[in-house]
Formats: C-alpha cells, structure tokens, sequence
C-alpha cells in the first residue's frame, strides 16, 4: 500500500531542514536511477530517497522513517542480489554519496565511509602498496561484503574482510552513534563480523592493511569443459596444502569473447581458474606449475599485473542491470559426483551469460577459530556459487532460476549443511540457520538489543526472539 501522504510538499519538507544531502521523491529528477539495484530484476519504489552526506544525515533519516512507521532500506553499493538496498514504500537510506577515505601507510590502516566501493578503496590504498581483502567485483560496496564476511583474492593469505576489520561506526535503529571495536563494544563487534546489517547502519569502517602489489602475478587459465574433470580432480588435491599466497577461484561458463581465447571457442562451455599470487614471483610460478599444467589449456594468461587490473577482471560478469539469482553451497571436496554434477549443470545453462563461481577454502581463513567471528566455521574446502543471469527483456527468468535451484538441490547431499551468509539469497530463515547454526542464538540475543523491533529486516535477516517482522 502506498504512503500517499509522503507524495505532496508535506512531512519530507520536515526532513529537509535538517537533511544536508539530497531527498529524492516519486517524479523527482534522480529518482529513477536512484532506485535502480545492480540487479535488473529488481523493480521497487522507494517512498522516499535519502542521499546521506554524512553519519548525522544517515540519523535523521532514520528517525523520520521510524516517526512514520515506514519500511528501511540501506544502500551502499547496491549488489545484493535480492535488492536489498531498495523498498517500496520506504525510505531508502542511501550512503552512496559518503565517500571518504583515507589511509595511514605507517600504521598500515585504512578509514573508509560507508558508500565507497573496492575500486575506490583499492585505488586509495595501492597508492602505498597495501589492500586489504576485498571483494573479487570491483563495483561492490564495502558495506555488504565486509558485514557478511568478505570473501576475495587476499582471503587464503590475510583471512576473510571481518579478519581484518579494526572498528565500525555505526547508527543503530533508535539512532544512537556509536564507536564499535573488540575494546569499546566486543558483542557487538563480535556480531557485526559476519551478522550483516542486522544490527544498524555501518557508516564507516576501520581495516587492516598489508603489503600487495602494486604489482602481482594472476590471471585466469581456461580449459575446454570436457577436461573441467581432470582439472577439478587435480584442483581438490592441490588446494587443501596450497601456498598462503596463491588465491583460487573457479568459473565455469560459456567462453566471452576474450581476446586470450579462440575465436572458435566463443559461446562454448569453459572451465577456469583465476590465480592470484602475491608472494615472490619467481616462487609463485613454481607453485602455480602443478594447476597451470594440468591436460591442454586453451588460454593461460597468468603474468605480472597490477593489483587493481585483477580486482576487476570478472567485473564483466557482473555488468550492471543483469538479471540475476544464485544459490551456494559449501563443500568439503570436490567428489567426482561434485565433478560430474558441475559439468552437467554448465553444460545445461539456459543463458549464455549464466556461471558457475566459487573459491577454494583455506589458508589463513581456515586458522580463525568458529567462535571467533559471527562467520562461523570456515573448514576447508569449497564454495561454490550457482548464478543465474540474464538481459533485460529476456522472458525467461523463472526458467533461468529454476535451472539455480535444480543445480543446488542436486548438489545438496554433497555439501557440508552449512552456508555463507555473504553468500545467501532467498533461502529465508532456513538459510540463515544453515549459515549461522550454533552461533544464531548469540545472534539474536545482539538483535534483541539492538534492534528488537526489527528495523533492519531487509538483509539475510536474524529475527529477533520476540518474532517482530515489521
């Protein structure tokens, strides 16, 4: 039901007195491409939009939402796959015009506001050769990623985002500011490393930083699919004692036209993997031989590059305004059952812009322990994603997410029961235990003071005890 009373020259003038960004109504210049998710499927309108300058903007806007009684959605980068960033009906509370961000080379830690995407952190930070562990699209936001966990090319040397992650600024939903680290507020801390949104608005966070680049050794080695199970057998070997250093992503998809590949092969179903190494270069040639050598690759591009050009090099696959939808799995091993399944899920894609994603587990992410974060366990092993996507105009969503959901469901036995909330998409609650298991209790004990009535519900939401979905 719409809130009529929020379209006149009414109640948001109240809001614009004390508001420095911009408000954005239904007819107003801005508003159209303000709504827009990164995800084309997503249509929703926002009531109102607000496009904080700064924490105190994030504050009143809240509280008029809260005064009203209105649906809350927060925007960062906008990538969440069900357009969590976007309500109708509501006021979406919008960060992407926070951008600062500054960095400390000698104390080797980095500010960031809570509207800056990984290209924009990267590009402050390689200006001194550090980084920090980030998300493997460059136009993500680092609100989302860092809350959920933060998987990226860094993860297997320097552990997941939250490992590294110093103090958050945070808004929570009775709009109180507050200074969250492991000193001033340790539960919550706690919590907000791994429990996404679910306890306020992030409005700037503190991380670690570590030498990287600015050059390092990476690049993608494909394979035609018909040799995808010799290479995943001798991937499920290698990567349990990889090098720290080396960082392992698989993809599987029809063949873009790259220029690295043949021309023949283009449309044709592929297996890579996309190596990033950030020790010693002559070292890291040495460990990468064993993958790198592995039955007869069609392309193997892996060469010094720098570190910014690898954070984007599968930005391609995510262009904005794709239609998108995935579901993962967590898995101890690549079995040949796991192998098989993969291959013919690749083989049956029903777009051609449709992959298979997914990382190899382990390294300094695998030496954290369960209780340490809200992440949970992280044994090693896989991750993979099953994503969906497709242009806009295309009639075929339904049967495109069908395709997801019969590739999870025939891969269900094989995975461990566990999930990554970072990862999640429309499992709803039974997703959530999957994710969080022994650690939701604690989780919502941190819902229940912070925000028991439930404000911050449009995430991979952890309900309060009381039941509250308003």
């Amino acid at each position: 039901m719409r809130h009529a009373y929020l379209n006149p020259v009414d109640e948001s003038q109240q809001l614009r007195r004390s508001f420095r960004g911009a408000l954005l109504r239904p007819g107003e210049e801005g508003y159209e491409e303000g709504r827009q998710a990164w995800n084309g499927a997503i249509d929703r309108r926002p009531a109102l939009i607000a496009r904080c300058t700064g924490a105190d903007d994030v504050v009143e806007a809240l509280r008029f939402a809260r005064e009203r009684d209105l649906p809350v959605s927060v925007r960062g980068g906008g990538h969440s796959v069900l357009g969590h960033s976007v309500c109708d009906d509501g006021v979406m509370i919008d960060l992407s015009l926070m951008k600062a961000v500054s960095v400390d080379p000698a104390a080797r830690v980095a500010r960031a506001a809570g509207g800056l995407v990984w290209s924009e952190l990267d590009l402050a930070t390689q200006r001194y050769g550090l980084a920090t562990t980030s998300g493997a699209i460059s136009s993500v936001g680092i609100g989302g990623l860092t809350l959920g966990g933060g998987f990226g090319h860094l993860m297997r040397r320097h552990g997941l985002t939250v490992d590294n992650l110093r103090a958050v600024d945070l808004v929570t939903a009775d709009g109180e500011r507050l200074r969250v680290d492991g000193a001033s507020e340790p539960e919550l801390f706690w919590g907000l490393r791994g429990g996404g949104g679910n306890f306020g608005i992030a409005t700037a966070f503190e991380y670690d930083l570590h030498p990287v680049g600015p050059l390092v050794l990476g690049g993608p080695v494909y394979w035609p699919l018909e040799q995808a199970p010799q290479v995943l057998r001798c991937l499920r070997e290698f990567a349990p004692g990889a090098p720290d250093e080396l960082g392992i992503m698989i993809v599987a998809h029809r063949a873009p036209p790259l220029p690295f590949l043949p021309p023949e092969r283009y449309g044709t179903p592929v297996l890579g993997l996309l190596l990033v190494w950030t020790g010693d270069v002559d070292e890291g040639l040495r460990a990468t031989a064993p993958l790198r050598g592995v039955g007869t690759p069609l392309a193997d591009v892996v060469r010094l590059v720098p570190y910014r050009a690898v954070q984007s090099l599968i930005d391609g696959s995510a262009a904005r305004g794709t239609q998108a939808y995935w579901r993962s799995h967590r898995l101890p091993t690549l079995s040949d059952a796991v192998i098989e399944r993969i291959v013919a899920f690749v083989e049956s894609a029903t777009s051609p812009f449709s992959l298979l994603n997914g990382w190899a587990i382990g390294g300094a992410v695998s030496r954290v322990a369960p209780a340490a974060t809200a992440v949970g366990e992280r044994e090693v092993g896989f991750e993979l994603r099953l994503i969906a996507a497709w242009p806009p105009g295309d009639p075929d969503g339904e049967r495109h997410r069908e395709w997801v959901r019969a590739g999870w469901e025939g891969l269900r036995r094989h995975g461990s029961g566990r999930q990554y909330a970072t990862f999640l998409a429309d499992e709803g609650l039974p997703g959530v235990r999957a994710a969080y298991g022994g650690q939701l209790a604690r989780l919502v004990a941190l819902k229940d003071r912070y925000d028991p009535a439930n404000v911050f519900r449009l995430n991979a939401n952890i309900p309060p005890s009381n039941g509250a979905t308003r």
